[in-house]
């Protein structure tokens, strides 16, 4: 879900749903993803299954609402779509640009498919239950219960599966626990909102309009299975640039992925990991916990079968020692062996660059990002519910961090 930018009194989030249908264990986890909490068992990372060449389809409708998305090209013409329709292709392509994932569009059989164009007015579903239909479809013109919340820009819904087998509507059936099955993406179409193309922002047209490439290219992040990150300059930040301004650098046909930022690249390495990449194959792990252990006897324990044994809901960066820049970051405090989830403060950023020296550190969660804004602080990691003895700690934010040498 998007909502107005951090310069405004009324926050502009960024935030996807999921859906789990009520029908193989990780470790310690890298990055920030969504994950499926089966009925028992450790939580799954949404992905898409990578089973052959165009097995994951995108489409957007060409329904587009009166006044919604700003283009140089007049309302309703065949110019617009082209216009809007080039986004379409630069959004998806900066996921598609990123080397060492196995959905990269430079593959000889890529794993996804051409954009299609369709023109149904009604393409996004609305009614989960019954009209999931297995398709990915972006949608402009498509009015929906959330449009009702104060400031909600765009959302994506993911539908997922909790088991292999499980399906929905003429969704097919999952091969796994954690497969998306379906997802859509609606961008507000009530009018108290307006987009821009690149080529309309800057002019007298798109003035007050927020970017479509920077918000579109963050929700085809959560597509792909990722959630928020709380690096300032990833994509996938969970609020929105200010109007009339854009994330990053503009793609470019030599650097397709020229929007994302490093953190946004490697969550995407880590859900699509190409086995003949030989760069990004480095892992760092450890667990975060307090300089003074009796600290953590002040926190409740999760439950009976849980204690809390480490810090939790901590974002744990790695910088590189060398540029100063942030490659990656992950959500520090849980880990899950043999279907137990544990509040033992573990982390483990995966698919770092190699060789490189690094200064990993961690911080609270204390900023315009917070706990909320993230799915595995929000319940995510058990369900929401109380399920396999699961039930997750407040994050801990009542800390300071400091980077010192290594002995």
């Amino acid at each position: 879900m998007i909502r107005r930018d951090y310069s405004r009194p009324a926050l502009m989030k960024f935030a996807s749903l999921s859906l789990a249908l009520a029908l193989a264990e990780t470790p310690a986890h890298s990055y920030i993803i969504e994950n499926t909490v089966p009925p028992s068992g450790c939580p799954a990372p949404n992905h898409w299954p990578v089973a052959g060449p165009s097995s994951i389809r995108l489409r957007w409708s060409a329904s587009i609402a009166p006044s919604t998305v700003i283009t140089v090209a007049p309302y309703a013409t065949a110019q617009q779509l082209t216009e809007i329709g080039e986004v379409v292709q630069q959004s998806l392509g900066a996921w598609t640009g990123v080397s060492g994932v196995l959905i990269n569009s430079s593959a000889t059989q890529s794993a996804v498919a051409p954009i299609a164009q369709i023109a149904d007015t009604n393409a996004c579903t609305n009614d989960v239950e019954s009209n999931v239909d297995g398709l990915n479809t972006i949608c402009f013109n498509q009015s929906s219960s959330a449009f009702t919340n104060d400031g909600v820009l765009a959302f994506t819904r993911v539908i997922t599966a909790n088991a292999p087998g499980a399906t929905i509507g003429s969704a097919p059936p999952a091969l796994f626990a954690g497969q998306i099955l379906d997802s859509d993406t609606l961008f507000n179409n009530t009018g108290d909102v307006t987009f821009a193309t690149p080529s309309a922002l800057g002019t007298s047209q798109g003035v007050g309009a927020y970017d479509l490439e920077s918000l579109l290219t963050h929700e085809l992040g959560h597509f792909f299975g990722l959630d928020h990150s709380a690096v300032r300059r990833a994509i996938l930040y969970p609020f929105a640039p200010t109007p009339g301004t854009f994330i990053g650098q503009r793609p470019t046909p030599s650097a397709p992925d020229a929007m994302l930022s490093d953190d946004d690249r490697t969550g995407l390495r880590v859900l699509y990991p190409d086995p003949a990449d030989s760069v990004h194959i480095g892992t760092i792990a450890g667990r975060i916990l307090p300089a003074n252990p009796f600290a953590l006897a002040a926190i409740p324990a999760a439950s009976a079968q849980q204690p809390v044994t480490g810090i939790f809901g901590t974002q744990v960066v790695a910088e590189d020692a060398g540029t100063g820049n942030i490659v990656a970051a992950t959500m520090g405090g849980w880990s899950c062996t043999n279907g137990q989830v544990q509040f033992d403060g573990s982390y483990a950023i995966s698919r770092l660059p190699v060789p490189a020296n690094y200064k990993v550190y961690a911080e609270p969660l204390n900023g315009l990002a917070t706990g909320g804004d993230f799915y595995e602080t929000a319940n995510g990691i058990c369900g929401g519910s109380t399920t396999n003895n699961c039930t997750e700690p407040e994050v801990n934010t009542n800390f300071t961090t400091r980077v010192r040498p290594s002995p």
